[in-house]
């Protein structure tokens, strides 16, 4: 059983959007619309909630930033994190 339509602010543009079902994916409303989660731009999707003090950002587009530029997309991917080398490594 699907978890009913919520409400998530956007703090891009203020606006108010119904998210659908358990993994929260949206209808984006943004113009220029975000990226889909798997675009290859998909970082510039506008952020929806963000917990820095947590280690993570969620996007319009269901991905979820995290710190160590990890990503977990709406499908359950995962992307490993892309930590800077050091300079006196390369």
């Amino acid at each position: 059983m699907e978890a009913e339509p919520t409400e998530e602010h956007c703090e891009r543009d203020h606006e108010k959007r119904p998210l659908e079902g358990k993994r929260h994916m949206t209808t984006c409303s943004h113009h220029p619309t975000c990226p889909t989660s798997h675009a290859p731009d998909h970082e510039a999707a506008a952020v929806v909630s963000r917990h820095w003090e947590q280690g993570w950002a969620l996007l319009c587009n269901g991905v979820v930033l995290f710190e160590d530029n990890g990503e977990l997309f709406p499908d359950g991917q995962v992307a490993a994190p892309r930590r800077p080398v050091p300079a006196h490594a390369a």
